[in-house]
């Protein structure tokens, strides 16, 4: 079949159409599932040859999860943040972002592209645990406030010049994980050091009109103090059994001088995130303020109407990664499975990246970065611009001297090679990988893999003539003699690449995926392309008895 020059040239077109097929433009649509199991429909332009971090910018960020913060980790956290974080930037929408698995406990986003690295950042390490808790209705705390004070005093804590109380851990102590029970332990009752006073929780602690219960200030250069103060393990024996502390996520004014809210707050929650279906970001209509409007799954939706149905008049605090959004709003009758976050001051570009998390779901344990790189668009383009210049030089060189030491031949050969690029780019296209530095390398390296070929046979068409052969023998015995050599370089290259691929990482990935795409390419040119041009100018030569080769 293949003897035919017709068949021959309609494979030709069938590879080239396919070729040309991949390198396309298009937008696609893909049904995107949350960890909640909520689907939503996302599109964006697929691009058929997408650029690398390092020819058009971006950031590099590696994760892994942070065990610094006492949580306890479960085996498959990392597979299930892996999970999130792969919702949240296909629905942030950077285009063909690159998110993996490295090892057992590490995680590689590769953002290209984008032009607002702290954002992106900001949505990949976002927790986004949503919660609904209700106030503490009854003001148990404000009533057990004496006896936490008394119980600080038995326990010697004491406060020394305004700062925090001593035994506390410091913000730095606290980053390296510093035992806050071990450090009242220390605490000595009959401390002289310095100038001291007892510890009096109360005295940070303040109310104003129309508060909401479980409700109270602190002063914003006591939030530290305070905030030490209450993570003790003398503290937390002395709250009320039931009832967690959480500030306010952002400190509020009262006449001129900053607050810090804290409230008291049942530890059990009506409801969680995990109960989310859908979450968008809107313009209030009413107060022009951004908003986050939200729905429930039908199980979560009845959960909440019933629980909201009990708390008639009852204030719920809206909580998100630990902390109360937001004044507690009174619930004014039963809600079900709509409602909605009020963002305040908040843009709705804000709002937008808020709904966007809660829609992806909460990560399963918090995440800390521990590599970061940020490449910068004009450093890309100076890369891209350096590769085109090194690549022109390589095949000018090329064209050159195939022209001028195999004249005729040589000219085939330089024909198959544009062939060679069409292929080789449609097979990249159609991987869906990614070209950067290292990958050029690559392409510009499996180029002169198929001009050696060419030199084979060449070579050994040279050879068949110099037998007296008759042209078109001479011709099918160079290709058929070069053959063995062809296949064996290229196939020992390929494992080489196969292996760099298996067992290497980023860069050198993308450098063994487009030497195997421009290896399988220069075969297909060099062997078959190549030898369809031969025997397409011997049919229109047959007269002639000599080739210039």
């Amino acid at each position: 079949m293949l003897s035919s020059i017709r068949n021959r040239l309609i494979l030709i077109a069938l590879f080239v159409a396919a070729a040309v097929f991949s390198l396309i433009p298009r937008d696609v649509t893909t049904r995107v599932r949350a960890p909640n199991g909520a689907m939503s429909d996302t599109t964006v332009r697929r691009v058929p040859l997408k650029l690398g971090l390092d020819l058009q910018g971006g950031i590099h960020l590696a994760l892994e999860i942070d065990e610094s913060q006492g949580v306890v980790i479960a085996d498959d956290a990392i597979d299930r943040a892996l999970t999130v974080i792969r919702t949240r930037i296909d629905e942030f929408g950077v285009a063909e972002p690159l998110i993996q698995k490295v090892g057992t406990d590490r995680i590689v986003v590769e953002l290209a592209g984008i032009t607002d690295p702290e954002r992106a950042k900001q949505i990949v390490l976002r927790s986004a645990f949503l919660e609904f808790r209700i106030v503490d209705m009854q003001n148990r705390f404000r009533d057990a406030l004496g006896s936490i004070d008394a119980a600080l005093a038995r326990a010697g804590v004491r406060v020394r010049g305004g700062e925090q109380p001593e035994g506390t851990p410091t913000a730095v102590e606290q980053l390296l994980g510093v035992d806050s029970a071990a450090a009242a332990d220390s605490v000595a009752a009959d401390s002289t050091m310095g100038e001291e006073t007892p510890a009096v929780l109360s005295s940070y602690l303040f109310t104003f009109g129309g508060a909401v219960p479980g409700e109270f200030y602190v002063p914003e250069e006591s939030y530290l103090l305070v905030d030490s103060l209450i993570r003790l393990d003398v503290t937390q024996r002395a709250i009320p059994r039931g009832l967690d502390l959480v500030w306010g996520m952002e400190p509020v004014s009262q006449g001129s001088r900053p607050y810090r809210p804290l409230y008291a707050v049942e530890n059990d929650a009506i409801i969680e995130g995990d109960k989310l279906a859908d979450a968008n970001a809107t313009i209030d209509p009413v107060t022009r303020g951004a908003i986050v409007q939200f729905q429930l799954t039908r199980s979560g939706g009845r959960i909440f109407g019933r629980e909201t149905a009990r708390h008639v008049n009852d204030y719920m605090a809206i909580m998100l990664d630990g902390r109360v959004h937001r004044q507690p709003p009174v619930i004014r009758s039963q809600i079900r499975r709509d409602g909605q976050i009020e963002l305040g001051n908040a843009s709705l570009q804000e709002a937008q990246d808020l709904a966007l998390v809660l829609r992806a779901g909460a990560l399963p344990a918090p995440i800390t970065i521990v590599e970061e790189r940020t490449v910068g668009p004009s450093l890309g383009r100076d890369s891209i611009g350096k590769g085109r210049l090194a690549g022109l030089i390589a095949v000018s060189v090329v064209v050159v001297i195939m022209a001028a030491y195999y004249r005729m031949a040589g000219l085939l050969a330089i024909a198959a090679l544009a062939f060679y690029v069409l292929f080789a780019l449609g097979g990249l296209a159609s991987l869906g990988a990614t070209l950067t530095l290292p990958g050029l390398a690559g392409f510009v390296l499996s180029l002169g893999i198929a001009v050696d070929a060419n030199v084979l046979i060449f070579e050994r068409v040279r050879e068949e003539i110099g037998l007296s052969k008759t042209t078109r023998a001479a011709v099918d015995g160079g290709f058929q003699h070069a053959m063995p050599a062809i296949i064996d370089a290229n196939i020992t290259t390929m494992l080489t690449a196969a292996f760099l691929f298996q067992f290497g990482t980023g860069p050198v990935r993308g450098f063994a995926v487009t030497l195997i795409i421009g290896i399988l390419a220069s075969l297909i040119t060099a062997v078959f392309v190549t030898r369809t041009f031969f025997l397409i100018w011997l049919r229109q030569r047959a007269a002639t008895k000599e080739l210039s080769i």
